[in-house]
């Protein structure tokens, strides 16, 4: 367990509005929360959107970071009691976003998964790599993020801007802390009679060319055993699919038909 006097967070990347449907985000490994700044245009039309944000140097285990999320929400909808809460995880926060509603799934409408991570152990080649991670110097540290970046991501999919941020933001994880979450990845399992129990109405967004992991493939897992879940497939986009330019997730839950109730009224 970590000895840091930092705690996880929700953040606020918009003004609040305590009378919409909550949308809460669990960010990738980096765990900052903020690369999901392109998708919030769209859902801010509809709900009101927390970031959650991970301390750089966290190195909680799966049980503590659970706990504290779900602190979190209950903190947020015993202040403002919500129509609809909305769980959505991505990456490392799609195993986090599994493991939380599966916790206290009381608190949670309906579930979106992105490229998670659930899928690690699936792919081969990057799980026993995971076993060599350790710390090395600090330039081959930042030189590995700059090798790493065209396998975690569709450059050319993602605006200038964006891939600086997305270089940032897992550039600022610590080597403890980056060796200490593909650690979390490598040990993460969840049941099929586990995942059976979910009954919240559920999507699950695949990349096509994810080289990462085999989301495509843990999108049907996931499906075949989650009774509500669907799956969207982009079949251009790499794993960091929200920070491409031509993804947004506001218009594919609509698409789904996957917004609350009182929108789709009232867009109709």
């Amino acid at each position: 367990m970590s000895e840091t006097p930092y705690f996880l967070a929700l953040r606020s990347p918009r003004p609040r509005q305590p009378n919409a449907p909550l949308f809460i985000y669990l960010p990738g490994g980096d765990g900052t929360g903020q690369l999901f700044y392109r998708q919030l245009e769209g859902l801010e039309k509809t709900f009101d959107i927390r970031c959650l944000e991970i301390p750089p140097d966290d190195l909680n285990g799966w049980d503590l970071l659970v706990e504290q999320v779900v602190q979190l929400v209950e903190a947020e909808v015993k202040e403002y009691p919500r129509s609809a809460v909305y769980l959505c995880g991505e990456s490392f926060g799609g195993c986090l976003a599994l493991k939380v509603i599966l916790h206290a799934p009381h608190l949670f409408d309906r579930l979106v998964l992105v490229n998670p991570a659930s899928a690690f152990r699936q792919q081969s080649w990057l799980y026993w790599l995971s076993f060599l991670a350790r710390p090395v110097p600090e330039v081959i540290y930042c030189m590995f993020w700059l090798w790493f970046l065209p396998i975690l991501a569709s450059l050319g999919r993602i605006e200038s801007d964006d891939r600086r941020a997305l270089l940032t933001a897992v550039q600022g994880m610590t080597q403890e802390t980056s060796v200490w979450r593909v650690g979390l990845l490598r040990e993460f399992n969840i049941s099929d009679e586990q995942l059976r129990q979910i009954k919240q109405p559920t999507i699950v967004i695949a990349s096509g060319r994810d080289n990462i992991l085999p989301s495509v493939s843990e999108a049907e897992h996931l499906c075949a055993l989650i009774p509500q879940a669907r799956a969207y497939v982009l079949p251009d986009s790499g794993h960091a699919c929200l920070l491409e330019a031509d993804v947004n997730l506001y218009d594919i839950l609509k698409s789904l038909d996957f917004l609350p109730v009182s929108q789709l009224v009232t867009e109709s």
